[in-house]
């Protein structure tokens, strides 16, 4: 199978990256370098129509957006690497469950959080504490269950780890208090301790 990954480092892509890296997939990684707008050219726009970083073209038909590429790259490659549930189990529906929670539920709050902190039409004080507190709520979830267990599945670590972790991670630096979230922090701090997640990714 012939993977073309595009890319660049410390964006949106990251996962993506240290997802690849996690599961020792081997792909041609090709650097899109949105500082200089490359994302928007022609040339990327016939791959990639949404104009953005990640994008994983699968023997010539791109797959694009964050979560659709994790979910196939745990079908396609984690089950065999032990790293991702088989179908037909209920830890299957918790794995796709939990990593949408993460893009679309949490991710969307961390991402109106970074719109009213960082964007000069849209920065309001108010809308990011709202959105802090919103944050905050959904870690109080997260804590429920890591209490219980090491790992967002049980007792191993897996691809909802990494990407839950990736998100997480991100909003500390929109502020979510992480750290008033004992069992968020200590299984984030393991989960980002993992070889895949260093590097230039």
């Amino acid at each position: 199978m012939s993977l073309v990954f595009y890319w660049h480092p410390m964006s949106s892509a990251t996962p993506i990256a240290c997802a690849l890296a996690e599961l020792a997939v081997p792909h041609e990684r090709v650097r899109i370098d949105i500082r200089a707008g490359e994302q928007r050219t022609p040339e990327y726009l016939a791959i990639n129509p949404n104009g953005k970083v990640p994008c994983l073209v699968v023997d010539g038909t791109p797959l694009f957006e964050g979560l659709a590429i994790h979910l196939w790259l745990g079908e396609h490659y984690g089950v065999a690497k032990g790293l991702w549930p088989q179908d037909g189990t209920p830890a299957r529906l918790e794995a796709m469950s939990w990593c949408t929670w993460a893009y679309v539920t949490y991710g969307a709050v961390i991402g109106r959080v970074w719109l009213a902190t960082m964007d000069d039409a849209l920065r309001n004080a108010d809308h990011a504490a709202a959105g802090i507190r919103a944050a905050n709520g959904l870690l109080d979830l997260l804590e429920a269950r890591l209490s219980q267990q090491s790992w967002m599945l049980g007792d191993a670590y897996s691809l909802v780890d990494l990407v839950v972790g990736q998100v997480v991670g991100y909003g500390t630096y929109m502020g979510a208090a992480v750290d008033a979230h004992p069992a968020v922090a200590a299984w984030l701090q393991q989960v980002q301790a993992r070889p895949a997640m260093q590097g230039e990714v």
